[in-house]
Parts: structure tokens; sequence; C-alpha cells
């Protein structure tokens, strides 16, 4: 019997057996690492001559693994495997669908520790963030099975007398997910599951940075006893392989998550016809952010500090949603600046996997260089609170950085450093503030911290954003509880983990029965 969906809840690290058995994963993964990943091709492994090598952004020495690279033909062969799997797929059962994902939730489940220590070597994530990222991979399996099942029987419409009338949804076709690092088992899964539990089958293009983590779950979904083809693990050249995909005539869907310039450039990409399509491509693209919180003169001052810390420097900036933006009244302002710059100062930054780790690494050595870079932007725009430090010597460290009395149209206010920065500015009252909040090009999240409910309701209407919290941090959005995607620049507004999400990557058909 299936129950009620509920999220899967975070671990609790203050329990020394969670500990215990956290620092065993750990051990089991590092003694894992360095091994070869093949391609995933009509469930046919398949090897290639050119590799790419996965590291470790702590420890660069430390190899996670060395991954085929996807060239074009593979690409060829990926699609003609996902067309041809698609003429079955479509046509098991909704249930049936939803029991793969139901047995791979558990698999993971069972597992959960294993796959968050593939997070903390392969892209740095702190046992809380690793544990997070999980539970919401878990979280998109069992949520989007039991829409899957919801949505089988259709929607009921009018008929009349002499006529028996069925409204209902049908897949699409095979589609390309590109997934993206930041989130590399959560977006990845839930954007890989989403398009193949509605009947469809897919690429997977995973990010560069995290393609280990990705193969280990194609093990799971295999395990589950998801059919060969339905979905085909092709990591490569987003330049190669990804744009020929996004053109190819047969892709019916391109589902991605990651930058503006790379999105944008899929949304036009994917509109064009081309010769021997015979279908509009959908485009379900979800990019950056560049989020605030708002804090009221009448706040909890403390609550406030603690929320711009978690949103800010949670997984070293490195989110979509994170706090970059810290809009605060004039009245109360320079108290949150003190109480966030004593947070942030006793922030413990390093290796993620010590367990008093707070902030890990950056990505790679080109983030670590664009955000050393906008913090010298940011010198020069504002002032240097604390922080703006990096160092490179065993890893790609940067120090929790805080600018104060940024003008809210300087750069640092207004393009996306995705790093561990956040600007502060100050607002004179509160629509001041939410003018400021809403003066981007982006439309992701945003918070207000106020214990004026007047404050409050005015925010729910005037502050533009997908995803608006109220009394906490800007991040960290549950699947099923709090829908995820924004507007404007931030992308399509999918809603990822939300009621309709599955409805991108189905079409409605009406069938009218005369009698």
């Amino acid at each position: 019997m299936v129950t009620t969906y509920t999220h899967e809840p975070f671990t609790d690290f203050s329990d020394a057996k969670n500990q215990e058995e956290f620092e065993a994963a750990l051990q089991y993964v590092k003694s894992e690492l360095g091994k070869d990943y093949p391609l995933i091709i009509g469930g046919e492994k398949v090897d290639t001559d050119e590799k790419t090598t996965s590291v470790n952004p702590a420890n660069p020495e430390q190899v996670i693994g060395r991954i085929a690279k996807a060239r074009q033909k593979h690409a060829d062969q990926a699609m003609t495997s996902a067309l041809e799997a698609f003429q079955t797929w479509k046509k098991w059962d909704p249930e049936a669908r939803a029991n793969v994902l139901y047995r791979a939730a558990h698999l993971v489940k069972r597992r959960k520790h294993e796959f968050s220590a593939w997070m903390v070597y392969e892209i740095g994530k702190t046992r809380k963030e690793a544990d997070a990222d999980t539970a919401e991979a878990i979280d998109f399996l069992e949520y989007y099975a039991r829409q899957m099942v919801e949505l089988k029987p259709g929607i009921p419409i009018n008929s009349r007398s002499f006529e028996h009338n069925q409204f209902f949804y049908i897949p699409l076709g095979p589609g390309l997910t590109v997934s993206p690092w930041n989130l590399p088992f959560a977006i990845m899964a839930g954007t890989t599951v989403g398009p193949m539990v509605a009947g469809n089958t897919v690429m997977l293009k995973p990010a560069t940075n995290t393609p280990v983590i990705a193969y280990k779950f194609m093990e799971v979904l295999i395990e589950a006893g998801m059919p060969d083809g339905v979905v085909n693990y092709i990591p490569g050249s987003g330049s190669e392989i990804g744009d020929y995909l996004v053109d190819h005539p047969e892709t019916h869907w391109i589902n991605f998550t990651g930058s503006k310039e790379i999105g944008t450039r899929i949304y036009e990409r994917s509109a064009k016809v081309q010769p021997g399509q015979t279908h509009l491509k959908r485009a379900i693209i979800e990019m950056g952010g560049k989020d605030g919180i708002v804090v009221d003169s009448e706040a909890d001052l403390d609550l406030a500090a603690e929320s711009i810390l978690y949103s800010a420097y949670g997984f070293a900036g490195q989110k979509c949603s994170a706090c970059s933006r810290a809009i605060v009244h004039q009245d109360v302002y320079e108290t949150v600046l003190e109480k966030v710059k004593a947070l942030a100062e006793n922030a413990v930054v390093g290796n993620p996997e010590h367990a008093e780790t707070y902030m890990g690494p950056v990505k790679d050595e080109e983030a670590f260089n664009s955000i050393l870079e906008y913090i010298e932007i940011g010198k020069g725009e504002a002032e240097l609170v604390t922080g703006g430090t990096g160092d490179k010597t065993n890893g790609y460290f940067i120090q929790p950085t805080i600018f104060k009395d940024a003008d809210p149209e300087s750069r640092i206010m207004q393009e996306e450093i995705f790093g561990p920065v956040v600007a502060f500015t100050k607002a004179e009252d509160f629509t001041h503030a939410i003018e400021i909040a809403n003066n981007t090009i982006y439309g992701l999240t945003g918070a207000v911290i106020s214990n004026n409910r007047a404050h409050l309701e005015q925010a729910r209407e005037d502050f533009h954003v997908g995803n608006l919290y109220f009394n906490r941090g800007c991040t960290a959005a549950i699947v099923g509880y709090q829908p995820f995607g924004g507007f404007n620049m931030s992308g399509t507004d999918a809603k990822a983990g939300g009621p309709d999400y599955l409805l991108h990557f189905m079409q409605p058909k009406t069938v009218s029965d005369h009698f």
C-alpha cells in the first residue's frame, strides 16, 4: 500500500549514532574513488576513448572517477534507443511506471548516507547540505510517482446524453535533461524522473563536475526495474552533444537547469523548427536568481541574521536561491549587519569531510577565479566588511564575504555571483525595501523578516518572486510543500515539486464517443 506523501526527514547530526554512520559511509565511498564509468545507452555500457575526470574541489588531487565522454555518434545512439523504448514505455500503466520510482526511492533510502558521501567528495557539500540534497532526491521520486497516479484517469469533463467525453494526458516523446552541478542528485533526479514517469524517454546529460553521482543514480533506476533505453546516460560537451540534441528534430522537450546564458540560448534554439520536425518542442528552463532577504524594522533581528547567514553561505552560496542581497530597514541596518558579520566570522570554512565544517569549497578553479573577480568589483562599489579572500592551496576555498552600503544598481547587487558573497543595502522604509527587492532581471526567491502582518501582506502582493518566504531564509524549498521556480529571467516557472510539474511533459487529448 502506498502511503500519503510526506517529505523525507533530514538526518539529525547531533545524534552521535548518525555521525558514526555517516563516517562509515565516507570511508566506504573513499574506497570506491577513482574508478572508470561508461556511458549507458539502451541499457548497454558503452566505453569511449575520451574521458573526463571528476575531482574533489576540496582536494583537487583526489580523483572521484573517470567518465566516458559521449560524442555526437553516441547522442545519435541514445536518440535511437530513446525512440525505440518510447514505443513500449508510453503504454505502461502509469501506476506501473510509478512503481519503478517507488522502488528507486526505497533503494536510495537504504543507501542514504552513501549518496550523501558521494556529494561530499564530488562537489564539496557539507554533510548537512549533502543530506538535504539526498532527501530532496527521494522526495522527487516519491512525489512525482504519486502525481502520475493522480493524473492517470485524466480530468472530468462534461458529457451529453448521447456521448461520452474523456480528457486525459499522453506523453510527448524523447527528450533531453541537462542537469546542474549544484544540486547534483536532487535536481538531476527530479528533472529525469518527472518526464520519465509521465511516459517519456530521457537522454540525461549530467553536469561536467558531477557525473559520478548521476551514474550512481542510473544504477538505482536499473535495479528498480527501469526498462532499457528509458533513461540514457550520456555525459559530454554541451557545445557538441547538448546543442545537437536540442536541435534534433526528434527531441520533444528539453528540461534544463543552469545559468541564464545557457538557458536563454537553449530556449531560443528549441523554438526553431528543424527540417523533418513534426512538433513544437517544449522548453522547461530554470535559471538563476539574485535573491534578497528584506529585514523590516519590526523584526526578530537574531532570526534575520541567522536566515541571511544560512541562505548566503549554505553550500558556499552556490544555489540559484541563495541570498546575495540583504535589504535592511535603516533603523536596524547596523545591528543586523553586525550580527551577520559575527556569525560569518565564526563559520568554519574547510574540508567538508569534517563534521565541524560549516562551509566547504566552491566548485572549481573557474568559479574560484570568477567569485574573486566579483569581490574586487565589489570593493570598488561598496565597503568590504569581512571576508573577501580566497585560498586554493588545498582546494577552492573563499571566506564568507559581506559588503555594506551597496548601491541597488551596482553590479554586486544586480549580477549573479554564485558564491559566498552578500551585499547589504539600506532601505528608507518597507515600501522602499520591496522596490529594491524587485529591482533585478530575476524573480526566483525572496524572504521577508517582519512581525508586522500588514507589511507581510504587502509583500505577498508586491514582492515579485516565484518563491516568497516569511520569517525564514530564502533557500531550501521542500518538494510538495513549496513548489519551486521563478519569474522573469529566472526561468519558465515550471514549479518543480509541484502538482502541475508533470504536465510540462504531457499533452492533453480529448476523446468523444457518440452513441
